[in-house]
């Protein structure tokens, strides 16, 4: 990976996209056993649909791995200074994500240059399941 530089960062750069395979079963019962979270609603049929669902959905935090995914394969991880997100959609099993992002402003932060940068995630069907955005730091 390069580093990116401050200079050759603009605002309205986009980051590149990083597409998801269709959501499975096996994705969430492998995320379940990564993260420690085995709340039955993301993998035990019978309880998403006793909580009122059609069937199991994907964990929050799992989107906003795959968003930290898209940073991390822009910037190295140690560059990333604040990562926030806000939870807006379910995703269900066969749903493709994309994740994207842009740069929106380029600024100092405690003497360190930085990149502020909006990002998100929808399904195959443009509907927005996470947003929010980073702060990165820019040699």
């Amino acid at each position: 990976m390069d580093t990116l530089d401050f200079d050759s960062v603009q605002v309205g750069d986009a980051l590149p996209e990083l597409t998801l395979p269709p959501v499975d079963r096996r994705m969430l019962a492998l995320f379940a056993g990564a993260s420690g979270d085995h709340h039955p609603i993301h993998i035990d049929l019978d309880f998403a649909r006793r909580a009122g669902m059609s069937d199991v959905f994907a964990h929050g935090m799992l989107g906003m791995t795959w968003i930290g995914r898209l940073l991390t394969n822009w910037v190295p991880q140690s560059h990333l200074r604040r990562f926030d997100v806000r939870f807006q959609g379910i995703t269900h099993l066969g749903h493709v994500i994309r994740c994207g992002g842009r740069v929106v402003e380029k600024l100092e932060v405690n003497g360190e240059r930085c990149a502020r940068v909006e990002v998100h995630s929808t399904s195959q069907y443009g509907q927005t399941k996470i947003a929010g955005e980073a702060l990165v730091a820019l040699s």
